[in-house]
């Protein structure tokens, strides 16, 4: 049961939140066929269904089903993203929902809308401390309420080109001053390298950042939401690299595209604010580069801080309509704080893991990495010092109105603080429209 101030504020958006899973399909799964079952009388071990996308997932839920012969879990592969959310949507409307679902941070509020995820308050409250302040958040919504168990987490970091700021005379720069004042050095000494990109494409990034500097998109006062994406925060964020790209400092060639991959392969982009899973991303699209890259904390808005954002991440929920919410909050909790099934997700999944002891327990840097063998060590310091702030219920229109506003504000050169401002009434309108209470 949702707590009775977070519900109220949220039963508003039932009916808009389930038209996004239009688009999705229901299947049967573990929960249905559990709810068959007579809880008075059940026969065998408790079967649960877990959705989640997570590569070799099967594998480290067979440790568990070893080991708990009266829980046992299945897994069903998703695809991910805003498809699978929607997808189990679909299905908790449907009254048949896994028992279990991979979550992501910013799906949350949604799915909470919708009544799909338990509260885990109880079920967890001996576990609140494995997790960071800002990462724990991600799963409250500022509420007492718990809504899921954090799985993994991506902590934004600066990745540079370290040959290259060696080559160039530059020093890694420890406030975003600093930062500008390397990027305009940079393009006069090599006017075809950049020191980094703004990338209209990519909203998470942004996200990221705009947390490092404060910012707090949505809120929950009383019984009404709280929007306020055009903070000062986030418009200084906004601004700092508007600046930037007008002034041609930094380029503006999104993430993720060929040229972007070409620029990170040939050493003509020199530095990328990513999140510690962005390993992975520069071994395929820059593996020319291996071992040149170093990995160092956010510039800071104000020197000798020590704050990130988050760029990524989900969680473990559990439905909401399980007849076995008990035994499902207890392979939640295992899979995320046990010692074996902590390591497992690290070895067999790949992830970063949102535990802090198992974030502390990371070895050997990643291989591309090599040449920094404090890699682990300097991310769980940036992730201890992580910002996250309350998701809306909207985020997906939030991070529509960002793609068109900065679009717009590269092609027609207009002030990145005029789009800021477009998100956050395009959110507000959009809110307003689906009949939430908004505060003044």
């Amino acid at each position: 049961m949702r707590a009775t101030r977070l519900g109220a504020v949220l039963a508003a958006a039932l009916t808009a939140t389930l038209t996004i899973g239009g688009c999705g399909s229901s299947e049967p799964t573990g929960g249905s066929e559990a709810a068959a079952t007579s809880p008075a009388a059940p026969q065998g071990p408790v079967k649960l269904t877990y959705w989640t996308w997570a590569p070799n997932m099967d594998k480290i839920v067979a440790v568990w089903n070893k080991d708990h012969p009266d829980i046992q879990i299945t897994v069903s592969k998703q695809a991910g993203g805003d498809d699978a959310a929607a997808k189990f949507l679909t299905a908790a409307k449907a009254g048949n929902p896994p028992d279990l679902v991979q979550a992501e941070y910013q799906h949350l509020p949604s799915f909470i809308a919708a009544d799909a995820v338990a509260d885990l308050k109880a079920e967890t409250a001996a576990i609140k401390g494995e997790f960071g302040e800002g990462i724990w958040g991600l799963v409250t919504l500022g509420t007492e309420a718990v809504y899921a168990v954090p799985q993994d987490s991506g902590p934004m970091m600066l990745f540079y080109r370290q040959d290259l700021f060696d080559k160039h005379g530059l020093q890694v720069p420890k406030t975003w001053q600093e930062y500008g004042e390397a990027a305009r050095t940079l393009r006069k000494k090599d006017p075809k390298a950049y020191l980094g990109t703004f990338s209209s494409k990519d909203p998470g990034a942004f996200t990221g950042l705009a947390q490092q500097a404060g910012a707090q998109w949505w809120s929950i006062s009383g019984e009404s939401w709280k929007v306020n994406v055009a903070d000062e925060p986030t418009k200084k964020v906004a601004d700092f690299w508007g600046g930037l790209v007008k002034e041609g400092a930094i380029d503006d060639t999104p993430f993720f595209t060929p040229e972007w991959n070409k620029a990170l392969n040939d050493g003509k982009l020199l530095t990328w604010p990513s999140a510690v899973w962005a390993p992975g991303v520069l071994s395929s699209n820059a593996p020319k580069a291996k071992g040149k890259w170093a990995v160092a904390p956010l510039p800071q808005w104000n020197a000798g801080e020590n704050f990130s954002g988050f760029w990524g991440g989900s969680s473990v929920a559990v439905s909401a309509k399980t007849p076995n919410k008990a035994a499902a909050a207890q392979f939640a909790t295992w899979i995320n704080t046990d010692p074996k099934a902590l390591d497992l997700l690290v070895k067999e999944a790949a992830i970063y893991p949102a535990a802090a002891k198992a974030q502390a327990a990371l070895g050997a840097a990643p291989d591309y990495f090599a040449n920094q063998p404090d890699f682990w060590q300097q991310a769980a310091t940036v992730s201890a010092g992580a910002r996250g702030f309350t998701f809306g219920p909207n985020v997906g229109v939030t991070y529509n109105a960002f793609k068109d506003g900065f679009d717009k504000a590269l092609q027609d050169g207009t002030s990145f603080s005029d789009a800021v401002q477009a998100m956050h009434e395009a959110t507000v309108a959009d809110m307003r429209k689906s009949g939430f209470t908004l505060a003044s």
